[in-house]
């Protein structure tokens, strides 16, 4: 019996530094830059992203436990989700599914495009939160001739997916240096120094990355629509035990004081 669960555990470990070699390799090995998580905080920065997701992502992406109108947690009305954010004749209590067929996908991506209704919270790696990741993840296509797309990514090497921003960010290549490899002096590393703009894009540079920050924000929301109610509920909670706790300490100090 000690050695099956020996073996159960071991065969346990074993999965999860696979699965955790796999999410490293998957994004690169590279740094993820932080996510402005003061976006969380602004009604207008969730609004602009819920756009942004509705224009450029939910054409191939689902988010399928998601309802339009749960979009009135971030102050919209239903009338402006269904001026503003309905384009096929959807209703505002439907799901936010998409026509595009799974097995098309697949042929045209090399994969089907995941649901992202939870994106952000699974993305979260050693690198930092999924937020870090998919704002990182965002800003950092460049174009690759080598890809079937023509894109290439350094979150994501080899990514199927292609750049659905790049208008507003224009087009980059990225440039590396070849430096001598640390760990064998005969083997030449590529280094990555910088992007270098090919063609400009609709936004600027620090705009393009408000936009996507504001997209990001919305990709955490929707994750945990009510997270924000949580933390004030989660914050009266505590000061409601921190309170009760002194009392009680006084009480018991009270009925005890003449028991020797």
């Amino acid at each position: 019996m000690k050695k099956l669960i020996s073996s159960l555990l071991a065969l346990a470990f074993a999965t999860l530094a696979l699965l955790a070699t796999g999410a490293q390799a998957n994004t690169g090995g590279m740094h993820w830059d932080k996510f402005p998580v003061e976006k969380m905080n602004d009604t207008a920065a969730l609004q602009r992203g819920a756009k942004t997701f509705v224009n450029y992502c939910l054409n191939c992406h689902a988010a399928a436990f998601m309802r339009y109108n749960r979009m009135r947690d971030i102050g919209l009305t239903e009338l402006q989700i269904k001026e503003n954010l309905l384009f096929a004749g959807e209703k505002v209590g439907e799901t936010m599914k998409v026509a595009l067929d799974p097995r098309q996908a697949k042929d045209w991506f090399g994969a089907t495009p995941p649901d992202l209704t939870v994106i952000a919270r699974s993305r979260a790696g050693e690198g930092g939160s999924g937020a870090d990741y998919l704002y990182t993840y965002l800003r950092t296509y460049y174009r690759d001739d080598t890809k079937a797309t023509g894109w290439n990514n350094l979150a994501f090497p080899s990514v199927g997916m292609p750049h659905v921003l790049w208008e507003l960010q224009g087009s980059r290549r990225a440039i590396y240096e070849e430096v001598k490899d640390p760990h064998d002096a005969t083997k030449v590393a590529h280094e990555f120094k910088g992007f270098e703009q090919i063609t400009p894009g609709k936004l600027s540079a620090l705009d393009y990355d408000n936009t996507v920050a504001d997209l990001v924000a919305y990709l955490q929301w929707m994750g945990e629509p009510a997270q924000g109610e949580r933390v004030r509920l989660g914050v009266w909670v505590l000061l409601f035990l921190a309170v009760f706790t002194v009392i009680a300490w006084r009480l018991n100090a009270a009925f005890w004081k003449d028991v020797k």
